[in-house]
This record gives C-alpha cells, structure tokens and sequence, in this order.
C-alpha cells in the first residue's frame, strides 16, 4: 500500500485545494487468526510512534472494517514513513488513507467501497477532505463540504509543473495553526481569496504563467506568522523573488510551484540562499537554528495504490 504526500490550500484555496506530490509512505498489511496485533515503524517517527494497537493505521483500519460490519483480525502492520511528520505535507492523512484503503482491500470484493465513499471515511476521520482527497486519487483535487459529509473532483493540472519544497526540522501541529486564524475575516479579503483559488485551478490547468497572482493569499497564511516566522520569511522572500510560493497546508514547510526544470532549480538556489540567511539570522539571535531539507517533487498523478493481494 503505497500512498502520496500531499500539500493542501496551495495558497488561497484554503480547506478546498490539494495536489499529490512524489513523496510517499509504503504500509504493508499481514492478518493473523491469532497473537497480538504489532507495528513495526521505520523512518519517520520511527522512535516516537506505538507499536501496538494503539497506532493510528490500526485504530482506522478497525474502525473502517467495523463500519463495513467485519471484525478486525490480529494485524501485523510494517510502515516505511517517508513523509515528514508534523510539516504541513499530509502525513496524518497518508496513514489514514493508507490504511483505509489497506482495510478496504481485506474485504471481499463485493463488499469493498468506490473512491467517493472512501473519500467520505478519511474526510470524515481527519475532519476536513483537502488532504485526504489527493492521497486517495493523486493529482490535483478540488474538495467542498457536502451537507454532513465531503465530496471532491480531480482537476486537470499542466504537465510540466512540480513542486520545490523546503522543509524545516521544526514541527507545527495543525490544530497549533489553525488556533491562530480569526473567525471573521472582511469581506474583501474572502472575496479575493475567491477569486485567486478559480484563477489557481485555471493556471495549475492550463496557463502556468499565472501561478504568481493565482497563488496570493488573504485569509490564512500571514495569520500563522508568529507560529513559523521563519517560514513566513523565506515565503515572503520567495514571493518577492518571483517564485509562486505558498505555506504547504498548516506549514511550516513552504512549497514553491514551478513551471518546468529550469525553473525549479532556480527556486532551489533561491530556497538555498534564503535559508542560509534565515538560519544566520536566526542563530545569531537565538543561538540556535532551524534546518531546511529541500527536495524537487513531481506531482503524483495516481495517488493511493495497493500492491499485491491475498485473501
């Protein structure tokens, strides 16, 4: 079982936008009629998450199989997580989706559900859908609440862009973030952002050119400055640079949409020498430094897949 990372909001489409990136967890699932249900973890958080029942992709998968009627079986679970935990990059949603749609392949092939439906259960389960719908069917999604539930559509998006991703090695809790948004925001503001996140899909579609304006945000990124002011300055000096840079989800990884190759290692020097700034900076104040890992990123186009079978 093989599932993206994902980065959400893209600017201004906040809690509605998300694209699958290159960047994936692999969690391999084995059933056993007796024992104890047992994890095993590598790479990240690897010597911080439980290894028993209480891990999340064993609390999902027995609540997912509860609600499609089945008792869960011991399960033997091994997680190779690659995507960076805590950064704003959707690695909550991965386990989620990775292990609703491992659960969903352990049903009989009668009983199993189609994408809408497993999109309902993870959005349901991680609370809002703009992550969870592109780890499920890769690419770009648009997503919007649909009475109780969620529903999503996948959008076309050009085939040269990628992603430049710098990552920070602090981490920033989603809820941390989201506490720091007002619950009223002027009307200017929400109308613009409206404007922007149609122009985004537009120009992720068809005219990359105007990824600059379309990803303008008004309504979530500058509030969550005082969480990750370092991300906010290379955001901002990105920006002023010319590279359609945005905070990946809650953050505090900053995500920088390109173009073609060319491009990309332009912003990759741009990320580099910013940083090198920043971390300066922020030493010479602090007397301690954040790190930035830095990767190119392709857009997933396929989104969660399962390996092999057997029942």
């Amino acid at each position: 079982m093989t599932v993206p990372a994902t980065s959400a909001n893209l600017g201004p489409g906040y809690d509605s936008l998300g694209m699958a990136l290159s960047l994936h967890d692999v969690l391999r699932v084995r059933t056993s009629g007796d024992g104890l249900t047992s994890v095993v973890v590598h790479g990240e958080g690897e010597n911080e998450l439980p290894r028993d029942a209480s891990h999340l992709c064993v609390q999902v998968m027995a609540q997912f199989l509860d609600a499609a009627g089945y008792e869960t079986p011991v399960l033997q679970l091994t997680a190779e997580n690659r995507i960076p935990h805590g950064r704003g990059l959707g690695s909550s949603a991965a386990a989620v989706v990775s292990a609703a749609v491992a659960a969903n392949a352990l049903l009989p092939e009668e009983a199993r559900l189609d994408g809408e439906a497993l999109l309902k259960f993870c959005a349901g389960v991680e609370g809002h859908p703009d992550n969870v719908a592109p780890a499920i069917f890769g690419g770009l999604t648009v997503s919007w609440r649909d009475g109780a539930s969620f529903a999503t559509t996948k959008a076309p998006i050009h085939s040269t862009i990628s992603a430049v991703v710098a990552i920070p090695s602090d981490r920033l809790s989603t809820a941390s973030a989201r506490g720091l948004l007002p619950d009223v925001v002027p009307h200017a503001a929400a109308a613009d952002n409206a404007g922007r996140a149609a122009l985004l899909v537009h120009a992720l579609a068809t005219t990359p050119d105007l990824l600059m304006p379309a990803t303008e945000d008004s309504l979530h990124q500058d509030y969550r400055e005082p969480a990750m002011p370092e991300s906010l300055g290379l955001l901002y000096r990105l920006r002023s640079d010319g590279f359609a840079a945005v905070i990946s989800g809650a953050g505090p990884t900053v995500a920088a949409f390109v173009r073609d190759d060319a491009e990309a290692e332009q912003a990759e020097n741009a990320i580099n020498a910013a940083v090198a700034a920043i971390t300066a900076k922020s030493s010479a104040a602090t007397k301690s430094a954040v790190s930035w890992r830095v990767l190119r990123l392709k857009v997933d186009k396929e989104g969660a897949r399962v390996g092999e079978h057997r029942g």
